[in-house]
């Protein structure tokens, strides 16, 4: 996890060092034209994935190429960065051919609208798609079942929730929207998102939700040959099995964001600045807490801008931390410590606004700074306990019981020395310089002593 933490340090330092984009244009001016760029999209779809499809098919044209093969093979991932995928493949004045592979491969949520945006679908034998339906729904309070929905299933099956309808009707037309521009089974389509149905590749190729089975690339590409299809309202004659080909691969600005789009990333980092700005606030001028809780504070504070986050959550968090704190500050017997620790934990629970298992916080990791911060916070009170039951060593209660001697006798005040600073005594007896004396309590800025016999 850290050695992760220091690896996004690293590629924030190049990010700011580097032109933006240099890297990547330099790849595009050593491509050939009429290539076909193959861009692979693996694991979750998420705000890294989407910067490297988009950035792809930018330097894709920008290189003149001829084609762009998308390789999919995703369980889906977020919304947000699905629709931007999509957009630019709508958007892209190359011709882009979705092809879900290798054998196991899947195109499923995210994936069936994704290739389903594509100017070419296609699979390999063994792999599959569909399992459309939006899974970020739960937690909306349902209205009321429809008029005899107890007597009729499929009353009852339409009955749920405002929000759910809404998000299944959107999903729905989206989709169909896309099949329709494409020219594919747009019934099939609905049928994924508001069933969940999923297809094996011959069954969406007898189903015509693909267009194509391939083998491997180079057979995708030797069925392409020659087929003409409709780019950007113009026809394109496809001439791709001799052309030579690219391999996109994702650059460091991909990998930097998928570090820190991590959701458990995420959290440590927001942590990490939150502690590292209090302890430089509690002991300013040190520096080094200060900037590297700076630091990861925004840059955390980006993740959360583009990941699905409960606002409800994270002001859980910040409230448990501030219990916690003030429990170290204003001692309570434990009871701003454990509400600060229950708070914190339930917003860390909630953090993550989205069913999807890979964008969830995983629980060693909330039970563990859970667990540390709360250990942390009654640490300190238990220091200061400790520090207020301890005898007084400096003061005038820490010189009571102490057998002092008269240093000197000042208009007529006798004096003595305690802790390297001359003290004012009174003492029912007359003394002189010499004279021993025992301090037996003070009275403002004075010491009462007794004066102690030879």
């Amino acid at each position: 996890m850290m050695t992760s933490f220091f690896r996004s340090l690293l590629c924030l330092l190049l990010l700011s060092s580097l032109p933006l984009g240099g890297m990547a244009q330099a790849e595009a001016a050593e491509a050939p034209d009429n290539a076909v760029w193959v861009l692979r999209l693996e694991a979750v779809v998420g705000p890294a994935s989407a910067d490297y499809l988009v950035r792809g098919l930018e330097r894709a044209a920008e290189s003149r190429a001829q084609a762009v093969v998308l390789e999919i093979d995703t369980p889906g991932g977020l919304d947000l960065s699905m629709r931007q995928m999509i957009s630019a493949v709508l958007a892209s004045p190359v011709p882009v051919i979705g092809y879900v592979s290798p054998g196991g491969a899947r195109a499923a949520s995210a994936g069936t609208y994704l290739l389903y945006s594509c100017h070419i679908a296609a699979m390999a034998p063994a792999t599959n798609l569909g399992a459309a339906t939006p899974v970020a729904i739960g937690g909306v309070p349902s209205i009321d079942p429809e008029p005899g929905a107890d007597k009729d299933p499929a009353a009852s099956k339409r009955s749920g929730s405002a929000m759910e309808h809404k998000i299944i009707n959107d999903a729905v037309a989206y989709i169909r929207s896309l099949a329709e521009l494409r020219g594919r089974n747009a019934d099939w389509a609905e049928q994924a998102v508001r069933e969940g149905s999923s297809l094996s590749a011959s069954e969406a190729l007898k189903q015509q939700v693909i267009d194509l089975m391939a083998d491997d690339l180079d057979q995708l590409l030797a069925q392409l040959e020659g087929r003409e299809i409709d780019v950007a309202g113009r026809p394109l004659t496809l001439q791709l099995s001799a052309a030579p080909r690219v391999e996109y691969q994702p650059d460091w600005r991909t990998e930097f964001l998928a570090i820190i789009t991590n959701p458990n990333m995420a959290y440590l980092l927001m942590l990490i600045g939150i502690y590292g700005l209090i302890f430089e606030f509690s002991n300013p001028g040190f520096g080094v807490p200060g900037v590297l809780g700076v630091i990861s504070l925004m840059i955390a504070l980006y993740a959360f801008q583009v990941l699905p986050i409960s606002y409800a959550g994270l002001g859980l968090m910040l409230l448990g931390i501030g219990l916690m704190i003030a429990e170290a500050y204003a001692p309570s017997f434990g009871i701003l410590g454990i509400g600060g620790a229950i708070a914190f934990t339930v917003g860390s629970i909630m953090l993550m606004d989205t069913d999807l298992p890979a964008y969830r916080i995983a629980w060693p990791v909330i039970i563990a700074f859970g667990v540390s911060t709360l250990l942390v916070a009654f640490g300190v009170v238990a220091m200061a306990l400790r520090a207020r039951n301890r005898p007084q060593t400096l003061g005038t209660d820490a010189a009571r019981g102490q057998l002092l001697a008269v240093e000197q006798i000042h208009d007529g005040q006798a004096m003595v020395r305690f802790e390297s600073e001359l003290w004012p005594v009174r003492c029912a007896q007359p003394l002189a310089p010499g004279d021993q004396v025992r301090v037996t309590g003070s009275a403002g800025l004075h010491l009462l002593v007794d004066k102690q016999e030879r």
